[in-house]
Parts: structure tokens; C-alpha cells; sequence
């Protein structure tokens, strides 16, 4: 049986020596047949460990209802990792940050007000048990402790960035122990006193997450534990992106000079990133910044050593130098990038308006009020509002309480505004209602779930009430749409748009793309105003050219020999005729003068 331990001076395996070389490559932003070839880039890079974290709202997107298969089985990516020689970290949360959707905590959550999160309330405490139970039994097998490649499970991310409930470590620390985790256990928090002071607990190894000042930041970690190595558990090496702000990189020179530092000063490290992957359909986190919301864009390349469509970067070379000075490293890299489609113009079909299928895609929920996105049962995509409006009215003034997160506005089924919660695009909207009264439609956008910092309590869709002037309007058609499967559009059998699109609405767009081998390939979203791309299904993510990210990686994997479709949600379209797929990615391109982009409000 083996175990890790440690004393002041490192760590240990089976009583040999072991320093913890990792990097963070997170399974459910990569597609499974491309995880061997990123794993072996880690490995080829210097790294023995990668470390992943464990994302709840995916694997349990309803209550008491698991998903394990596919882009989400953690017991095979673990395996894989083994096989390339690889250890493994698991951050299992609840919480993860990890600029995901929710912090990773699932968005069910929401729907009773009177859960607290993060926290010892017992309706939240009930909800981790439950996922504990279900996540526990896969892990327990991969630790070290049972043969398998696990080395240590982290307890919560951190918490001392959020909250001070000590109990609530202790029984996450507990229950993992309860349930059969022997390991290793740790926290990972900032080097700064409130945040060590709130985030440790006695008996579990602390670390620290920093970007530099590696001496100071040890020497901090270094008074909580003077007993353990020291480690970095998150050196950020990159960054990631929101929409509408510019693109970050780091010098490779200068992450390497500071992983120097770190390992020369005898510490164990985690690359974060190593590899980021993808934010996969609508699960981009977002932050909250003096009131604003600043959505997390689809990419989460975060200027990693392995770009976002696994090619080794500059940083990967100047890492494995460093590398080399303290471990023996294995050959060069002689996994090759995957292959990528020759650049190429696909045609646009018709454009099919989303309004007029509605009544198809959702049943409507009746209500007095408006009722938010988790009251409906739904945790992502869109909610379209409906109600009758009494006339003659003279203008008055739109408002939303609780708008989650950006509102396109119709009256009469005509484009009247943009209410936006990011200040990225919109305003103020004044309606005039004709005698006779009008139709009035907010089509409501989920941007993703607040994922670090106080406000984690981010409903969606409309959570208070809609006023015209002082008055609150009721009678409320809702029409869930997350979106999910798109596969029954009416394109998909003949091109049947029902009737012309106005400017400025949202429409469904559809290509096809003829392949004899299918390879990795962008879409070029650049022109197409602000929506979401299908590719035979999936949802590769969001686009809006606002930028910084123009471009969609599309994997190999989810392409196949002979028709593939592709379909475009344009909410501000129709876009042009053609649809560009092109060999290098476009991460860097705000829209320019900052201009909000095309029909951006």
C-alpha cells in the first residue's frame, strides 16, 4: 500500500523522495479522445502529477441524478493519466472556482432562497453529503493507499478568499475521511493572513495559490505550517479572459524565472494552467466587479504552456528548462498537434427567427410575477417573458429588478432595446404602447453563474419585477429555453423558415461541412454579432464580437466523416451569407474603438 507523507523539508512515496511537479489540466474542458495527447504533452513537459478539479454541476445536473460517462468519466481520465505515468491531484470542492459556471456548484441549489452556501447550513450540507456519497466510491479506489495514481484530495477551494466557518472544513474534511479517503488531505488558499486564517484547518496540509514573490509567499505559508513543504498549489502562470476587455498573456521568460525560484527554494508546484481547454457550452463562470457582471469568455486557453488546441507554447519550452535543473526529464515531445482542416467558406442557410418557434421548443409556465430561471427548473441557456400590455400608453421607462443577465426586448415581436446587466451593450428603454395594447417579450440570456467572491447567489432569468413606468406588469407566459437539443429546428427538414427576419433578430442559421477526415478547425465568429455555435449537436460555446475571442476551437473529435452541421443561434442577426472556418485561433481582437460590435444593443 502506498501513501504520501511529508516533513518540513518535502515529500515522500512509499518512503522515497517525491516533489510534486504538476500541472492543472481540468478533463471536462477537453474532449476524451484528445486527453492521452494532452496528458502526454505534461508528461513530455517534465511534469509527474496533473491535477484536476471535480466539477459538481456537471456531474449532477439534477438533484440526486449522476452522470459519469463520456466527457464526464473522472475514473477514466484518472486511468489515463496512470498509463502516461502520470500521479494525480483531485480538487472534488464542492466549490472550485475555476472561472466555471457556479464555481461548479450546481445551479439546483439556487431554487430555495433560504440556502446559504458555502457554509453549515444543514439544506446545504445535505445537498454535499449527497454528492459525496456518489463521488467518494470512484475515488477511493484511485488513491494511492488503494494502488491507484490519486496522491491527495483537496478539502473545499480556497475558502478563506470567501468565509471563516470552521465547521464547515471539518465536516467536509471529515466526510471525505468518513467515506474512505485515507490520503493525503489539503487546502489551497492566498498567501495573505485572513485568507490562511480562514481557509486552513489543523491536520490538513496548507498551500499556497500565487503568481509571483515566491519567497514571500512560502515564507507566509511557511508560519501556518512550519512543519510541511512548502507548495505552490496554483502558480498562475497565465490568465484568463472576460468579453469586452483585453486578451492576457504573461512573458514566458518571466513565469519561468518565477517556477525557478519556487523550486530552487525546495517547494512542490502546480501549474495553473498547464493546458485550460474549453469553456464548453454554457458553462463560463463571471465575476462581479463595482456592480457589473464580466462573463468569463468560451475559451479557457489562459495562456497556458499548451495552447487551447494542444500545441506546446513558448512557455512549455522555457518550463521544460527549468524543469530539467531538478528532475530528469523524459524525451522531447514527439506527440505531434493534432492535424487541422485546410481553411474553407461554408454557405448560411435562410435564417429561421427563434420567436416563431417557441411555442415548439418549451410549454409555458403561467404565472402572476415573473419567476427566475431556477423557480423554472433550469440551469442554463435562455428564458423568453411574455405578457400583454393594456394601451394607449404614453412612454415610459423599462425596468427589470433581478435581470440575469442581458434582455433582448420586443414589442410586437420588433426589436425595441437591450437591457444588459455587463453595460457591454444596451440602456435605458422607453415604450410607448399603441390603443389597443401590444405584445411584450424579453428573451433573457444566462452570461454564467458568479463564480468567485461574495455575490455566489447569481439567480438567473428574472428574479424580481418588471415595471412600466411605477407599474409592475403581470400575467406572465415563460418559455424555458435552455437549448439543450436543437436537433428537431425545422431546417434540419427542408429550410422551412416560417417568415423573413427583421434586422436584429435572433435567428437560427445552419451550414453544412462535407469531410473526408475530419481534424481540429476554428470558427471564424467574427461579423456574426453575438450568439452560439452547435456543431452535430454539441454546444461548443458562446461567441459575442465584442472579443477578445473570435474564434471557436472546434476539436477533430467532434467531427465525422462525410455531412457535419453546423448552426448558428445569431441573436442579433441575420449575419451575412457565409460562415469562415480557419486554421489559427483569434484570441486578441477587441472590437475596435470599442465599439460594442455588430447589433451589440
Amino acid at each position: 500500500m502506498s501513501s504520501l507523507t511529508h516533513d518540513r523539508d518535502g515529500f515522500a512515496l512509499d518512503g522515497r523522495p517525491l516533489r510534486i511537479l504538476s500541472g492543472a489540466l481540468h478533463y471536462f474542458r477537453v474532449v476524451p479522445e484528445q486527453w492521452d495527447h494532452r496528458l502526454a504533452l505534461l508528461r513530455a513537459m517534465g511534469l509527474n502529477t496533473v491535477e484536476t478539479y471535480v466539477p459538481w454541476n456537471l456531474h449532477e445536473p439534477a438533484p440526486g441524478e449522476y452522470e459519469f460517462t463520456g466527457r464526464l468519466d473522472l475514473v477514466a481520465f484518472v486511468r489515463a493519466a496512470e498509463r502516461t505515468g502520470l500521479k494525480v491531484l483531485v480538487r472534488p470542492g464542492p466549490y472550485i472556482c475555476a472561472e466555471w459556471e457556479f464555481g461548479g456548484l450546481p445551479a439546483w441549489l439556487l431554487k430555495d432562497p433560504a440556502t446559504r452556501l458555502r457554509c453549515s447550513d444543514p439544506r446545504y450540507l445535505a445537498a454535499v453529503d449527497r454528492w459525496f456519497d456518489a463521488l467518494l466510491p470512484l475515488l477511493v479506489p484511485l488513491l494511492a493507499e488503494s494502488g491507484g495514481p490519486v496522491l491527495a484530495l483537496q478539502v473545499e477551494n480556497e475558502y478563506g478568499s470567501y468565509g471563516t466557518d470552521a465547521a464547515y472544513l471539518r465536516h467536509l474534511a471529515q466526510g471525505l475521511r468518513r467515506r474512505g479517503a485515507d490520503c493525503l488531505l489539503f487546502t489551497s488558499d492566498g498567501p495573505a493572513h485572513p485568507m490562511m486564517q480562514g481557509g486552513t484547518l489543523a491536520g490538513v496540509l496548507p498551500t499556497a495559490n500565487f503568481g509571483d514573490r515566491a519567497g514571500e509567499s512560502f515564507e507566509l505559508l511557511r508560519g501556518y505550517a512550519p512543519d510541511a513543504p512548502p507548495v505552490c498549489m496554483e502558480f498562475w502562470n497565465g490568465w484568463f479572459d472576460h468579453w469586452g476587455a483585453p486578451h492576457h498573456t504573461r512573458d514566458a521568460a518571466d513565469a519561468a524565472k518565477v517556477l525557478d525560484e519556487m523550486l530552487a527554494a525546495g517547494g512542490s508546484v502546480n501549474l495553473y494552467m498547464a493546458h485550460g481547454g474549453t469553456n464548453f457550452g454554457y458553462l463560463n463562470g463571471a465575476n462581479l466587479t463595482d456592480g457589473r457582471l464580466e462573463p468569463t469568455v468560451t475559451s479557457y486557453d489562459y495562456d497556458a504552456a499548451i495552447s487551447e488546441d494542444g500545441r506546446p507554447t513558448a512557455k512549455f519550452w522555457a518550463f521544460r528548462e527549468v524543469l530539467g535543473r531538478y528532475t530528469e526529464l523524459p524525451p522531447a515531445p514527439a506527440v505531434e498537434p493534432p492535424p487541422l482542416l485546410a481553411p474553407r467558406r461554408l454557405e448560411l442557410s435562410a435564417p429561421l427567427p427563434l420567436l416563431d418557434l417557441v411555442d415548439g421548443l418549451a410549454d409555458p409556465v403561467h404565472a402572476a410575477s415573473t419567476l427566475a430561471m431556477e423557480e423554472l427548473d433550469q440551469s442554463y441557456g435562455f428564458v423568453l417573458y411574455r405578457t400583454w400590455v393594456t394601451g394607449p400608453r404614453e412612454a415610459a421607462e423599462l425596468q427589470v429588478d433581478g435581470l440575469g443577465d442581458r434582455a433582448q426586448v420586443f414589442l410586437d415581436g420588433q426589436p425595441v432595446g437591450v437591457l444588459d446587466r455587463t453595460g457591454r451593450s444596451g440602456g435605458r428603454i422607453e415604450l410607448a404602447v399603441p390603443a389597443g395594447g401590444a405584445r411584450l417579450e424579453l428573451l433573457v440570456e444566462n452570461l454564467g453563474r458568479i463564480n468567485y467572491g461574495p455575490a455566489l447567489a447569481d439567480r438567473k432569468g428574472i428574479s424580481g419585477a418588471v415595471r412600466l413606468g411605477l407599474q409592475q406588469l403581470h400575467s406572465w407566459q415563460m418559455y424555458p429555453l435552455p437549448l439543450e437539443d436543437i436537433g428537431d429546428l425545422p431546417f434540419l427538414e427542408g429550410e422551412s423558415a416560417q417568415r423573413p427576419a427583421a434586422a436584429d433578430q435572433p435567428v437560427f442559421r445552419r451550414a453544412v461541412l462535407e469531410l473526408d477526415q475530419p481534424a481540429d478547425t476554428f470558427v471564424l465568429t467574427e461579423g456574426h454579432g453575438k450568439g452560439l455555435c452547435w456543431v452535430n449537436g454539441f454546444l461548443l460555446g458562446r461567441y459575442w464580437d465584442i472579443g477578445p475571442q473570435q474564434t471557436l476551437y472546434l476539436p477533430g473529435p467532434l467531427l465525422r466523416e462525410g455531412s457535419n452541421e453546423l448552426v448558428l443561434l445569431e441573436l442579433h442577426g441575420p449575419a451575412g451569407d457565409g460562415l469562415d472556418l480557419v486554421a489559427e485561433p483569434v484570441l486578441d481582437r477587441l472590437a475596435p474603438n470599442g465599439a460594442e460590435g455588430r447589433n451589440g444593443g
